[in-house]
C-alpha cells in the first residue's frame, strides 16, 4: 500500500504574516491580532479504516452468572430500600410516642388522672360542702371515703394507658380545729422533752397518730380552722400554758419540729373557703408534677448529678451536715475552701463556735479568736489572719442584718 502525503500551501501573505508575528514575539510584545496561523493536521489513523473483529459470543456459564449478579444487587437494593422504610416507620411511631405522653402530660389533661380523697369525717363539719361543690364546679374528680388520719384529705394519680390502679401521691392535709391543734401542741411538746426516745421515726400522739407515721415520704399540711386567728392565738396559748406550763415559744418551737424533723407546715385559717383555696393550689401543683419533670430530664439533665448541682446534701443521720457549715464560711468574701475546712475542722459546728465566742472575756479576743488557726495549701503555711477571723465573728453574732461585712 502507498503512503499517503498531504501537502499545505500558505499564501504570500500568510507567510509575511507568520514572519511579523515571529518577530513581535521576539522582542516581548504579545499581538493578540497577528491574523491566521498554519496548523499542522496528523494523518488520519488508518486504524479506523479497519473493520472491527466480531464480538465474541458469551457462554451460557457467563450469562446466568451476571443475571445472577444483577439479582443480587437488585435484591440488596431491596433489602436497603426496606431498612429505610422500617427506620422511618419507627421514626414516625417515636414521635407519635412523645407526642401522646407529652399530650398526656399537659396539666390540663393530668387533672383528668387525678383524684381528690376527702375523710368521711370531714363531712361532718360545717363548711365542707363548699370544698365539694368547688372541685364539682371545676369537674375534678374526687371521693369520699374513710382515711387511715382523720379529718385529712390525700390525692390520687391514675397509672399511665396500659396500667390498671392508681398510685398516691406525697400530699397530705389535715383539718384541724383549735383544741386538735392544742392536743397536738401538747403530745409533740412531751414528746420534744422526753430526750432518753428516739425522735427520728416516732408516731406523733394525739390527732396523728391514727394510722399515719410523720416520717412517711409525706408532706403533710395542717390547716388550723379558726374563725379568728388574731384574737384566738392568745387564747391557744393561755390553753397551751395551762396544760403543758408553756405558751408561746412552746408553740413556735412545736412548729418548728414539725416542720424540720418531721415535713408537717402548720397554717392557721379562717374558714372553709380558705381550706378549699389550699386544696386547689395542691391539685393544681400536682397537675404539673409530671410536665415538670420530664422537662428537667430532658433540658436540663446536668442538673440531677454533680457536687455543685444541688449545694450540700443531709443525710438522716446528720452526715453532710459539715459541708454545709463548711459551704456558708466560703460564701464570705476572700474565704477559700482551705481556709474554710480549716475553721470547720476547729470548730465542728457553728454551735460551738458561738460557744467559743461567749466564753470570750473581750469583745477584741471574740474577733480574734480564728486568727491563730494554721492554713496549709499551695506549699505554704498560712494563718486565718485577723481580718477573716473578725469577718466571720460579724457574720455569726451582728443583730444589724444591713451591716456591712468587709
Amino acid at each position: 500500500m502507498s503512503k499517503m502525503t498531504t501537502t499545505w500551501e500558505i499564501s504570500d501573505s500568510e507567510a509575511e504574516e507568520d514572519k511579523e508575528s515571529k518577530g513581535t514575539l521576539q522582542s516581548g510584545e504579545r499581538s493578540r491580532d497577528s491574523g491566521e496561523r498554519s496548523v499542522s493536521v496528523p494523518p488520519p489513523s488508518l486504524e479506523r479504516d479497519r473493520p472491527s473483529p466480531a464480538k465474541r459470543r458469551r457462554s451460557k456459564e457467563e450469562v446466568e452468572a451476571d443475571r445472577d449478579q444483577a439479582g443480587r444487587r437488585r435484591e440488596a437494593r431491596e433489602k436497603n430500600r426496606a431498612a429505610k422504610e422500617r427506620q422511618k416507620q419507627e421514626k414516625r411511631k417515636e414521635q407519635e410516642k412523645r407526642k401522646e405522653a407529652a399530650q398526656r402530660l399537659k396539666p390540663e389533661n393530668c387533672l383528668r388522672s387525678l383524684t381528690v380523697c376527702v375523710d368521711s369525717a370531714l363531712l361532718q363539719q360545717p363548711g365542707c360542702d363548699v370544698l365539694l361543690g368547688t372541685l364539682s364546679s371545676f369537674q375534678w374528680r374526687y371521693s369520699i371515703r374513710q382515711q387511715a388520719l382523720a379529718n385529712s384529705i390525700t390525692w390520687t394519680r391514675d397509672l399511665p394507658q396500659g396500667a390498671a390502679g392508681t398510685v398516691a401521691e406525697d400530699q397530705l392535709v389535715q383539718v384541724l380545729s383549735a383544741s386538735q391543734f392544742v392536743d397536738v401542741v401538747v403530745a409533740v411538746k412531751k414528746l420534744i422533752d422526753s430526750d432518753g426516745e428516739e425522735l427520728e421515726g416516732h408516731p406523733v400522739p394525739g390527732p396523728l397518730a391514727e394510722g399515719f407515721r410523720l416520717d412517711a415520704a409525706k408532706v403533710a399540711t395542717l390547716l388550723v380552722t379558726e374563725s379568728r386567728p388574731e384574737s384566738r392565738r392568745a387564747a391557744l396559748a393561755e390553753t397551751i400554758r395551762s396544760r403543758c406550763g408553756g405558751g408561746n415559744a412552746d408553740v413556735e418551737e412545736v412548729l418548728v419540729f414539725l416542720q424540720l424533723r418531721k415535713n408537717v407546715a402548720v397554717f392557721f385559717v379562717e374558714s372553709w373557703r380558705d381550706v378549699t383555696d389550699h386544696v386547689c393550689a395542691v391539685t393544681k401543683s400536682l397537675s404539673k408534677r409530671p410536665s415538670k419533670q420530664l422537662t428537667e430530664r430532658a433540658e436540663l439533665p446536668f442538673c440531677a448529678e454533680g457536687s455543685w448541682a444541688g449545694g450540700a446534701r443531709v443525710e438522716k443521720d446528720g452526715s453532710g451536715l459539715r459541708r454545709v457549715w463548711s459551704e456558708q464560711i466560703r460564701q464570705l468574701n476572700r474565704v477559700g475552701g482551705a481556709t474554710a475546712s480549716r475553721v470547720t475542722a476547729a470548730y465542728p459546728s457553728p454551735r460551738l463556735l458561738l460557744q467559743a465566742y461567749r466564753a470570750a472575756r473581750s469583745e477584741e479576743e471574740r474577733e480574734k479568736l480564728l486568727a491563730h488557726l494554721a492554713v496549709k495549701g499551695d506549699g505554704k503555711d498560712r494563718r486565718v489572719g485577723p481580718e477573716i477571723s473578725a469577718r466571720v465573728y460579724r457574720c455569726l453574732t451582728a443583730q444589724n442584718p444591713e451591716l456591712v461585712l468587709d
